[in-house]
């Protein structure tokens, strides 16, 4: 399939779970967490992954070998949502040495002794990496805003705080993932977006299984009685901070395995657009490629094909060539 087809096609897989920017969203009404149109089954959800996984690595050492650009991927989503599923699966197929994961749980003392985006601006990925925040700056105003007692922990001026505090950091956010992105850091936000009784299902799951106990916190449990809060605050944060540079993708996160794909294409679609290339080498380094590329001929033993790796690739060229006249 050509590039420009397969970019077209993954674009319209993804564009359904895409929020628009200055819409105003009710995650209810809006994103239904079983959703998985465009594809069959779970096997064929498989063939996908697989698909997905090896585009992503392909575009990941080209991102590494051009070094201009960055992208940072945010997973946000509530207790069993699947972020650290999510992140082993897709990103399977890469070289670790290109991606670097941060995960933000309780700040710190030396933490909160700063602007609440300060640790977030130091998990960033280099140009040529894809960061992973697993959990996110979008904490500061979610987590924080069902819990606003924590915002105490922060020690803010009295004049910052109060009604005006949540649309201000919608603002502040919006600003620094644009500074991001023009700067050459891509941005890729992914909510995953689980059911109640989805939820419900896999807590279960972590009580029931011996080797899934250790996922298991009561608390997770006493968190889930702000669910409605929750679902207030993820639906005011997406229309809020939805960009044209930073735009928000709700995974329907039901169905592990749509929700993997899902992840994938968007991941694979930011680096289809940032299209990193291997870079180019001069005439004095192409000489000097040529000159080594002798000597080390030169030293194949008796008997030896003095380039294995030119003589398949031309064994190959010949095959396809005859291929090409019989079909003639």
């Amino acid at each position: 399939m050509a590039k420009d087809e397969r970019a077209r096609r993954i674009a319209e897989f993804i564009e359904p779970l895409r929020v628009r920017p200055h819409t105003k969203v009710d995650l209810a009404r809006d994103y239904d967490p079983a959703y998985r149109v465009g594809v069959k089954n779970k096997k064929a959800g498989r063939e996908l992954l697989r698909s997905g996984v090896e585009l992503l690595a392909d575009y990941q050492r080209r991102l590494a070998a051009d070094g201009s650009s960055g992208v940072l991927l945010c997973l946000q989503a509530l207790d069993a949502g699947g972020k650290d599923g999510t992140i082993r699966h897709v990103m399977s197929g890469v070289n670790p040495q290109g991606v670097r994961v941060a995960g933000f749980r309780v700040p710190s003392a030396d933490e909160l002794g700063h602007d609440y985006l300060w640790r977030y601006a130091r998990g960033l990925p280099s140009r040529g990496e894809i960061g992973i925040f697993n959990r996110s700056h979008y904490e500061e105003v979610l987590v924080v805003r069902v819990h606003p007692e924590l915002l105490s922990r922060q020690r803010l001026p009295d004049d910052v705080t109060g009604a005006k505090l949540w649309r201000r950091r919608y603002r502040e956010i919006n600003n620094w993932e644009r500074y991001l992105t023009d700067n050459g850091f891509r941005v890729v936000k992914l909510f995953l977006n689980l059911s109640k009784e989805e939820q419900r299902v896999r807590f279960l799951k972590r009580i029931d299984l011996p080797d899934r106990n250790w996922k298991f916190s009561a608390a997770d449990v006493r968190e889930r009685g702000f669910w409605d809060a929750y679902q207030d605050a993820f639906s005011e944060m997406l229309s809020a901070t939805s960009t044209p540079w930073a735009p928000w993708y709700v995974i329907p996160a039901d169905r592990k395995w749509f929700a993997r794909i899902s992840a994938a294409a968007v991941l694979v679609h930011t680096l289809m657009d940032i299209d990193p290339q291997y870079p180019e080498i001069g005439d004095k380094s192409r000489s000097e490629l040529a000159r080594e590329k002798r000597k080390l001929e030169r030293e194949a033993p008796a008997g030896a094909v003095p380039d294995p790796y030119a003589a398949e690739a031309e064994g190959h060229g010949r095959d396809n060539r005859k291929d090409r006249r019989r079909k003639r």
